[in-house]
């Protein structure tokens, strides 16, 4: 008997240190997208971007396009023709999911009663923001992915960008409970904010607000509206050299999808848009600034490459 008291007693207070300590949350782990067409997904992200295609250990009806050996892009099949956005969650690497799901709890969000595990030795659980977005938060296999066959246009997930109708009413969520950092606001002029970034807790990866509004066109055209929810909910991959990397994907035939830039965007980075088959963004952006951001300067570091291929190094 008194084993199994001294037992409870460890266990409650082992509950406590978690309830009161938030875990790690290192940077982006992937993005969760439906799409319509699996063959023209294929082509997109494995031909065009260079991206490795895997197995899904979350999910047997899934694939993976791994930008990196951490970093990917899980490609669902769409439910319903019906269904927008494109989007089904965002994901972010943590280095203990339980802990942080305790955590999560004794702060008042509503979480599941325990972590799932993958087939590579992946945990995982998943919550939703104040909004309804699904946020999942994962703690990678011990033994990462090998690349192989890959030529990636870009091989690290700067950021990913959500849908946001209210700051106000994700900022609790993201920077008081999570503690996500700011890094830059901005809009189209400088007397509006249409995009709030926000680095993760321990790492310079980061979320970007979408506070853009989504016209409904008298009544709604389904196209037009995944359209423009394709563009607010997206994914960006860091390049160093814009102008190699767009030269590379030309010269190469990896073009022939929908494609806008490159341009210099208001936080005066270098950018290039691609829109997969569902119409899903996937922005390529060099890591730092080449001029002054509009609106606001940046509070925090910028991320830096830590790989680079010949399809995104200066010659």
């Amino acid at each position: 008997m008194k084993r199994f008291f001294k037992s409870l007693f460890f266990l409650w207070l082992y509950t406590c240190a978690c309830a009161q300590t938030r875990p790690p949350i290192t940077g982006i782990s992937h993005i969760a997208i439906y799409t319509s067409d699996p063959d023209a997904a294929e082509h997109f992200y494995v031909h065009d971007i260079g991206s490795m295609k895997g197995t899904d250990p979350e999910n047997p009806k899934g694939v993976r396009y791994y930008v990196n050996s951490t970093q990917f892009v899980e490609a669902l099949p769409l439910p319903s023709e019906d269904l927008l956005p494109r989007l089904n969650h965002v994901a972010y690497i943590t280095t203990d999911p339980e802990q942080l799901r305790v955590y999560l709890a004794a702060h008042k969000v509503d979480v599941p009663t325990g972590v799932e595990h993958g087939s590579d030795g992946s945990s995982w659980f998943r919550v939703k923001d104040p909004e309804g977005n699904i946020v999942e938060f994962i703690q990678p296999p011990d033994q990462p992915i090998s690349l192989s066959s890959t030529h990636p246009i870009g091989e690290h997930i700067l950021h990913v960008g959500i849908r946001v109708h209210s700051r106000d009413a994700e900022d609790p969520f993201y920077r008081d409970i999570l503690g996500f950092r700011p890094y830059w606001y901005g809009g189209m002029t400088a007397d509006r904010t249409d995009w709030v970034s926000l680095q993760v807790p321990n790492g310079l990866d980061w979320l970007e607000y979408m506070l853009g509004n989504v016209s409904t066109l008298n009544g709604g055209l389904a196209a037009a509206i995944q359209r423009q929810l394709g563009v607010l909910n997206h994914l960006s991959i860091g390049v160093i050299n814009m102008e190699v990397a767009v030269t590379t994907l030309d010269s190469e035939g990896r073009l022939s999808n929908e494609h806008v830039g490159p341009q210099i965007g208001k936080d005066g980075k270098w950018q290039f848009n691609l829109f997969d088959p569902d119409r899903t963004r996937l922005e390529l952006m060099e890591f730092a600034p080449v001029e002054k951001p509009c609106c606001s300067p940046f509070t925090a570091q910028h991320p830096t490459p830590s790989l680079k291929t010949p399809s995104s190094t200066p010659k």
